[in-house]
């Protein structure tokens, strides 16, 4: 039997795409002959995952998971939304949120941690393992860690697919004293209400200077025209800033719920029921896909590219 080596192993995978135990193995079966080993993995499939890695990947699935006080946020993107119901890649999502929760944040820490029961392989070795074998471009793009020393960290989950795995999902932090039974219904409609108003920051304090001063610009250009007076306008644009950054911020948004309140007096308000204070430490709201640039494709010029026929589009010759 052949000497399979690091190097080996490492070669072939660079060539292919494939997974470091299928490369492995490939090398074995083959008596450490390169060739040959590409030609195996090719007839099992798992030769294909260097090729997709260019293709974009906006689908997948967002998942959260609580662990104690401390809950993950997860989002793993592939080519596809028919991927998101597929079962091994449910099961990586799952998995790689469960180990988010111990490993922290760092998407590059996660993807060399190793993945449970998979005889040391990587997150990243069964990633590419699953471009090959599921045939879609697929990436861990993004982790989020949020926990409390006291009190409850609440999840939710909008468009869920599966529990703990959807299109948009939602981490809150409550800190307090108050029993769970107090916490953790607030906790779920505050995060309920962070999908759907998907505010920028927990306060004002919070958002984004630059961000307010673009708003601030955007106000001074409609106040210009208005042909009022400079007070007037001055008054028009500070005005505007002061809705967008209520607008923007969690705790000074109406609460979606009852459609009148704000967000920091419903929170003032369960504080005072439960007898001790209730803190919104920090939330995170992953949207599937969100920033990432879609390919866009027109698919008869695809089939009239492939069958060697002029396009819709483009003049005969």
């Amino acid at each position: 039997m052949a000497d399979i080596t690091a190097s080996m192993v490492k070669d072939l995978r660079d060539r292919t795409g494939a997974g470091m135990m299928d490369c492995k193995k490939a090398l074995s079966e083959n008596g450490g002959e390169m060739e040959a080993a590409v030609d195996w993995l090719r007839t099992k499939g798992l030769a294909s995952a260097a090729k997709k890695a260019g293709r974009t990947a906006a689908e997948g699935l967002v998942g959260v998971q609580v662990n104690g006080k401390r809950g993950a946020a997860v989002e793993v993107n592939s080519e596809t939304d028919f991927v998101a119901k597929n079962d091994q890649f449910q099961s990586f999502v799952r998995t790689v949120t469960g180990m988010s929760a111990t490993h922290g944040d760092d998407v590059e820490v996660l993807l060399g941690a190793l993945y449970p029961e998979r005889d040391g392989m990587s997150v990243k070795d069964v990633l590419l393992h699953n471009i090959a074998t599921i045939g879609e471009n697929q990436s861990l793009r993004r982790a989020k860690i949020v926990e409390v020393s006291e009190g409850v960290v609440v999840s939710y989950v909008h468009n869920a697919v599966v529990t703990g795995m959807g299109k948009i999902g939602v981490l809150v932090g409550l800190q307090s004293s108050a029993s769970p039974d107090v916490l953790e219904p607030l906790g779920r409609q505050i995060a309920m209400h962070i999908a759907a108003a998907n505010p920028l920051a927990r306060d004002e304090n919070g958002l984004d200077p630059a961000v307010v001063e673009r708003e601030r610009a955007i106000a001074r250009e409609k106040a210009a025209g208005s042909g009022k007076p400079a007070e007037i306008v001055e008054k028009m644009i500070e005005g505007g800033v002061k809705k967008y950054r209520q607008e923007n911020a969690l705790l000074t948004q109406v609460f979606v719920i009852d459609g009148k309140s704000k967000v920091g007096d419903v929170v003032a308000a369960a504080a005072k029921t439960a007898g001790t204070p209730i803190t919104v430490t920090e939330f995170v709201r992953f949207q599937l896909g969100e920033g990432i640039e879609r390919e866009t494709s027109d698919f008869a010029a695809e089939v009239a590219a492939a069958s060697g026929i002029a396009s819709p589009s483009e003049p005969r010759a």
